[in-house]
């Protein structure tokens, strides 16, 4: 037999076999990119976000001497702000106002709903939640420790964020006299928001306690 021609059957042979796996690699499902799974989650983390604060919108009482009705919209942005990352807690908050501004229920049904309800007398509370939950965010991310009262703290401080901006832009609606405008948009929420921001800091302290415990 020919040395060279069993070379040449040879090589053929292995370029044959190489030509099979290359194609049989081709043929597997791929895994999908970092890049590509990071983006998807957080698409979902974001609508899971605004999600829960149209829940807890919808969880309202109305009160018969001011527009502004009590929610658990509060509670929602500090949870959210203290659990993700600054950028996706403004991400989520935009997100849920845009929702809301192109006619989607997710404001309290306590008012007339998308751009009206957006600029009306609640707006200012509305408006607050793309400040708030990010501030809360950068604020516990950034803290040396991650104690309970340390997150009562930080979400105290958003809530009269909150309460501040709601304030400010009712009285600009109303020209509301400054102790009727505090009787109306800050006072009636102060023992429910003090209530909300103990539970919204349990949650975060509990959550990066597991977390702590986890990876040790």
């Amino acid at each position: 037999m020919n040395p060279q021609v069993g070379n040449v059957n040879s090589l053929e042979s292995l370029n044959s076999l190489d030509s099979l796996d290359s194609l049989e690699m081709a043929a597997r499902p791929q895994p999908m990119s970092s890049a590509v799974w990071n983006g998807l989650r957080s698409a979902g983390l974001v609508l899971a976000g605004t999600a829960l604060v149209a829940v807890c919108a919808h969880a309202a009482i109305p009160l018969w001497f001011t527009p502004v009705p009590v929610t658990l919209q509060p509670f929602a942005v500090l949870v959210l702000g203290l659990l993700l990352a600054p950028r996706l807690a403004f991400a989520t908050m935009v997100a849920y106002l845009a929702e809301g501004a192109a006619g989607l229920p997710v404001f309290t049904p306590h008012g007339p709903g998308g751009l009206l309800q957006l600029f009306g007398p609640t707006g200012g509370y509305l408006l607050s939640y793309p400040v708030v939950a990010p501030l809360v965010s950068l604020l516990w991310h950034r803290s040396a420790s991650r104690s309970y009262s340390r997150a009562l703290a930080i979400a105290g401080t958003g809530s009269l964020v909150t309460l501040a901006m709601g304030a400010v832009w009712l009285g600009t609606l109303k020209q509301m006299p400054p102790m009727t405008l505090l009787n109306a948009s800050v006072f009636p929420f102060l023992p429910g928001d003090v209530l909300k921001v103990c539970a919204a800091a349990a949650i975060a302290s509990g959550a990066s306690r597991i977390r702590r415990e986890a990876v040790s």
